[in-house]
């Protein structure tokens, strides 16, 4: 069977959400970005958080840079460079609307959590360094949400660069989880001059690792991850080099896992050929 047995303390919830007791809870549109460098002696590397253990969802687990979208995330206004929302709708069977909100939550998101900020002065340009005083305000700004991130890019001039980014898979929260999200997967490459930071309050450790050894240590239980980390670590440790990464076709399929109980305990059940992604590496 492709599971992974669910704490005994999640029984009853799935039995509930199986048996029609309890309604699952609606699964709000977020996005995630897998920012990617060449590191000169470890190869390709992704930059990874521990979200505090404070945190209600996944407390504790290792995850890229992402979140929710913001209700303001689709301002027609903002500058754009590179495919269209209706291409990124296209890619990510989403409408035109959403499509650009999942755009802007990867990139928002991304600068919020990492400091990695994929715009720039021009649509062929990006900015460089972006620790200092004055980004830092920015950055809380739009975490407080005293600011919205088209007015961020505004106020600075900037353009934002979706053809910096890739589609790369989708995910959705199981209908047992109390929160649940509807997760577009993205990765880019970190830009030039650019320094990922620990900035993020909701998360107390970062590290910049080798897709293959995190996949591993999800694998061993080193670190706790969440079933679409390791599938999409596993994925990225067959490429050598962020270009290949990049360049690679992808078909966008639509993971959701489900809950069962077998033998009187609680499984989640991984979809079809994902089970390969917990093999020993």
């Amino acid at each position: 069977m492709n599971g992974l047995k669910l704490p005994a303390e999640l029984r009853t919830r799935v039995e509930d959400v199986l048996a029609g007791r309890a309604e699952p809870a609606p699964a709000r549109h977020a996005a995630t970005v897998v920012v990617l460098r060449d590191h000169a002696e470890h190869g390709l590397q992704a930059f990874m958080l521990r979200r505090v253990r404070s945190m209600t969802f996944a407390p504790g687990a290792y995850v890229f840079p992402g979140g929710a979208v913001d209700s303001r995330d689709g301002e027609a206004a903002l500058a754009w460079s590179g495919p269209s929302p209706a291409e990124w709708g296209a890619a990510f069977n989403a409408d035109e609307t959403l499509a650009r909100e999942l755009v802007c939550a990867a990139v928002r998101e991304t600068f919020e959590e990492s400091l990695v900020l994929l715009a720039g002065p021009t649509g062929s340009s990006v900015v460089g360094d972006t620790r200092g005083d004055d980004w830092e305000a920015d950055r809380r700004a739009l975490l407080d949400r005293s600011q919205s991130f088209g007015e961020f890019l505004d106020r600075r001039g900037l353009v934002l660069r979706s053809d910096l980014l890739r589609p790369w898979t989708h995910w959705v929260t199981p209908a047992v989880e109390p929160k649940r999200y509807d997760t577009r997967f993205f990765v880019a490459a970190i830009p030039e001059g650019q320094r990922a930071g620990d900035v993020s309050t909701e998360a107390d450790q970062v590290a910049w690792v080798r897709p293959a050894e995190a996949a591993e240590r999800g694998r061993r239980g080193d670190w706790f991850m969440l079933p679409p980390t390791v599938a999409t670590l596993s994925e990225l440790a067959a490429f050598e080099t962020v270009a290949d990464v990049l360049a690679a076709p992808r078909e966008i399929i639509v993971y959701e896992p489900t809950a069962e109980i077998i033998d009187g305990e609680a499984y989640l059940v991984l979809p079809e050929g994902i089970e390969q992604h917990y093999a020993p590496g």
